[in-house]
């Protein structure tokens, strides 16, 4: 295997080098990318600016009454599918919210009607045991970190039109670990395992895949897109002008970023599942290169070489720094024998249609306080598919600027919005993780903090059901699933645990997002 660069993953020579091609403004498009450009070697963020809508405070929410979050003057929100919530078909909501997209929009009975696919990044949980969708991919008992039963992993539907939440119901079930995934262009959510468990010895089946999961559950097959690898998958970007999808790898030190060119581009629900091209990225003439430890304006010209056993199952790795005992992928140890690039750990990724680019997070990108590489607070690329550009947009220096952001979303206004999954940071405004805005000088401001905390009298006034919902404070939880609907006025997120969805509206054009 190709010995790695040093130091922080590179050395200057080595930037000047690879990144020539890529530093000129001729070659940076966009408009975000020329202020980008500008921006100085070698440089994080220490701290949050002042945000553009101004401070934070609780808002009630619209639904349950409860001050659930922190929120600029002006805007307001609804919770919905609390974890046990009744679907439509009066069967529990599943736990674990994450990833989450709109997928369709249309206009019924006079009213816009929003269709939302919803993860879950469950395992086994007998709570909710297996979802009773339509399309179910792994039906066997199984045990998993000692709890056995029936995998929990999957998605819902969600609908909400004229303004307000209408109805839930199954759309996935039998899958591992949904934790994040992106929308296609017609009408669908790729859904990626985060968990390459292989449970065929016990008569299951082996995970670790994308699922296509279609607005009308109907026609979802369950079938995994197994051209599309098997690994800790994150999250996908669809290029809508290549119809070439990029995903996101999630596995502490070995983690890769990777894109798929299907051999059937007809751009329907299914066609993904047909095969294709799976490929790694590699800095272009350089081997091996590490991007863990990035500045602010790191910028790279990229290549891509070929996977060519995308489904190979896990592998032997002990390239320093790796967690003792976690085997690697088989696309990433195919990919680095080929001198891939090696990233943290990559979560989040977003297609900006305003400027072309995709926008991907390293959730712990840079150092600890220990000054061990690969365990920061993380860091957000820039990749321009159309150039193989790869610039480093933001890198946080300290919780307060950004505390471990994880996944991602482009408003309609080109505006990025952070979730953070770092268990909380002690700030102006008190406790919690955050939703944090990127401007395009590469700083962050807090937009909305996590508030939840709940009494058992709290858990009654909202009517929900006591097995599912135990009383805690949940201000540490992850935010995820963050996703504007096309015309911006509503940001629709989640928080994980104890599993909620919010529809949040409010003067969104004052401000960046």
């Amino acid at each position: 295997m190709t010995q790695a660069l040093t130091a922080r993953g590179f050395n200057r020579r080595t930037l000047l080098r690879s990144g020539a091609a890529v530093a000129s403004a001729s070659a940076l498009a966009g408009p975000l990318f020329g202020l980008f450009a500008r921006q100085a070697l070698a440089t994080t963020r220490l701290e949050a600016i002042k945000s553009p809508y101004g401070p934070i405070a609780p808002v009630r929410d619209q639904s349950t009454g409860l001050p659930l979050l922190q929120l600029p003057s002006g805007f307001t929100y609804q919770s919905f599918g609390w974890s046990g919530d009744p679907m439509t078909d009066g069967k529990p909501t599943p736990m674990q919210h994450d990833g989450m997209a709109v997928v369709q929009t249309r206009v019924v009975d006079g009213e816009t009607e929003i269709t939302l696919i919803r993860n879950h990044e469950s395992d086994v949980l007998a709570k909710v045991g297996l979802i009773d969708a339509p399309a179910k991919y792994d039906t066997a008992e199984v045990t998993y970190e000692d709890n056995t039963g029936k995998l929990s992993g999957g998605n819902t539907k969600l609908v909400f039109r004229g303004g307000r939440w209408v109805g839930a119901e199954a759309a996935l079930g039998g899958t591992l670990y949904n934790c994040a995934g992106g929308p296609t262009a017609w009408g669908s959510w790729l859904s990626c395992e985060e968990d390459k468990t292989d449970f065929s010895d016990a008569g299951g089946r082996k995970h670790g895949y994308v699922f296509e999961v279609a607005a009308e559950p109907g026609l979802t097959t369950g079938m995994p897109i197994v051209g599309m690898g098997r690994f800790d998958h994150e999250a996908v970007a669809l290029d809508p002008n290549t119809g070439i999808i990029y995903l996101t790898e999630d596995d502490e030190n070995q983690s890769g970023l990777y894109r798929y060119l299907p051999t059937d581009t007809g751009r329907r629900v299914g066609a993904l599942e047909q095969g294709g091209a799976l490929q790694v990225a590699k800095v272009a003439g350089e081997n091996g290169v590490d991007l863990l430890d990035p500045r602010i304006g790191d910028r790279f010209q990229l290549e891509w070489v070929a996977i060519d056993d995308p489904d190979l199952g896990p592998q032997p790795y002990t390239e320093a720094p790796h967690e003792a005992g976690n085997m690697a992928s088989g696309p990433f140890v195919q990919g680095r024998d080929e001198g891939g690039i090696r990233f943290s750990r990559l979560e989040g990724c977003w297609y900006n249609p305003a400027d072309r680019q995709i926008y991907f997070v390293d959730t712990s990108a840079g150092r600890d306080e220990a000054q061990q590489i690969g365990h920061g607070k993380g860091a957000v690329w820039a990749l321009d598919p159309a150039r193989d550009a790869l610039t480093c947009i933001f890198a946080s220096g300290n919780p307060l600027a950004g505390n471990n952001p994880d996944n991602l979303t482009v408003s309609p206004r080109g505006g990025i919005l952070l979730c953070e999954d770092g268990g909380g940071v002690e700030d102006a405004f008190g406790f919690g993780d955050r939703l944090l805005g990127l401007t395009p000088a590469g700083e962050t401001f807090i937009f909305a903090k996590n508030n939840i905390m709940l009494e058992p009298a709290d858990i009654q006034q909202a009517g929900k059901s006591s097995e599912f919902i135990e009383p805690g404070d949940f201000r540490e939880r992850e935010w995820a699933g963050a996703s504007f609907d096309p015309s911006g006025e509503i940001l629709f997120v989640n928080i994980q645990d104890p599993g909620i969805t919010f529809a949040i509206t409010g003067p969104w054009p004052d401000g960046t997002l």
